[in-house]
């Protein structure tokens, strides 16, 4: 069996690990200490944020294929949240979520999704990949300290276009692809409450304001009684103050946040940012992934197609089917 080498345990990667497991050895890299990317829950006792993509859609046969067993054990669960979308301060529309137009998540975290895509996969957590060398016919990956990961006849990067552009090697011939994407950044605003906090949403989808989104993370289904909030920032917002200071960052949001619900979250026991640098993309119009059979690389994820969920399955899904043509 030829063994295969993947930079990332996300969405993407996790997929395309699934489908090649059986035909391939393969090891998953991953810098985090947990795997799913932005499918990603964090917990502080006796809170839990879905800190990185709120909820997720199917649309394709094959994400469908994908989730429903997860749907048979309770790992995945409709949403039926009470949605709205706000304008400044005026909610100007509501909609309850139902079956006819079903919103998932991962119970008891949307990380529940990752974790059930890991079983049996050979995944090295905290394992930053700096470079990627080929020789010959074999690739080596070297860590941020610069010592081998290991030699492996296939490679593939998972992860955002950016960091795949910096540990690729220039002379692949999709490198300079790599450098057109622009993934947008995100903060995550993470509250956590001693006593339930009196909104008129599940999930709310602000406009006017350099907040985009708030949800009542414990209203989802699953999720201990501890009320949180989480809020996600503009995109523009976070790419203008990526770089600036996290207190200061964390109280202009929560003031924002305030100023939309009538509520001063500022009191809240438990509050928390988080950075997204590669959080969403816009719709892409170019191929699903990157493959070269020539020199045994790939690279997938859903900066290829759009910022979404199912985007990453259909990418990860596309290298893994590509890889196996060539085999």
């Amino acid at each position: 069996m030829i063994n295969i080498a993947i930079i990332g345990a996300g969405l993407a990667g996790l997929t395309a690990a699934h489908r090649l497991k059986r035909c391939a050895e393969v090891t998953l890299f991953e810098k985090s200490r947990g795997v799913s990317g932005r499918l990603s829950t964090r917990r502080a006792d006796p809170y839990a944020f879905d800190h990185g993509a709120q909820f997720f859609k199917v649309r394709s046969n094959a994400f469908r294929a994908c989730i429903d067993p997860m749907l048979r054990e309770g790992t995945v669960q409709r949403w039926d949240a009470r949605f709205v979308e706000i304008d400044g301060t005026t909610i100007v529309k509501r909609r309850q979520w139902d079956e006819e137009f079903p919103h998932y998540v991962g119970v008891p975290g949307m990380s529940a999704i990752g974790k059930h895509l890991s079983q049996d996969l050979d995944i090295r957590l905290d394992t930053r990949v700096l470079s990627a060398q080929r020789t010959r016919d074999r690739w080596t990956l070297l860590n941020d300290q610069g010592i081998s990961l290991g030699t492996y006849d296939w490679v593939i990067s998972s992860v955002p276009a950016r960091q795949a552009f910096d540990l690729l090697p220039p002379s692949l011939p999709f490198h300079s692809a790599l450098s057109a994407p622009h993934m947008r950044g995100c903060f995550a605003l993470m509250l956590g409450f001693d006593c339930p906090v009196s909104v008129e949403f599940d999930a709310a989808l602000v406009r006017g304001r350099d907040i985009s989104w708030i949800s009542l993370n414990s209203s989802k289904p699953g999720r201990n009684r501890a009320c949180c909030l989480l809020v996600h920032s503009t995109n523009e917002w976070a790419d203008e103050h990526i770089e600036g200071d996290r207190e200061w960052a964390m109280d202009y949001l929560c003031a924002q946040t305030s100023d939309v619900i009538g509520l001063d979250v500022g009191k809240a026991p438990h509050k928390a940012l988080h950075a997204w640098r590669f959080a969403n993309i816009e719709r892409q119009a170019g191929p699903t992934h990157f493959i070269s059979p020539d020199q045994q690389v790939g690279a997938c994820g859903d900066w290829l197609i759009q910022g979404r969920v199912e985007a990453a399955f259909t990418s990860g899904l596309a290298m893994a089917d590509s890889l196996l043509e060539t085999l």
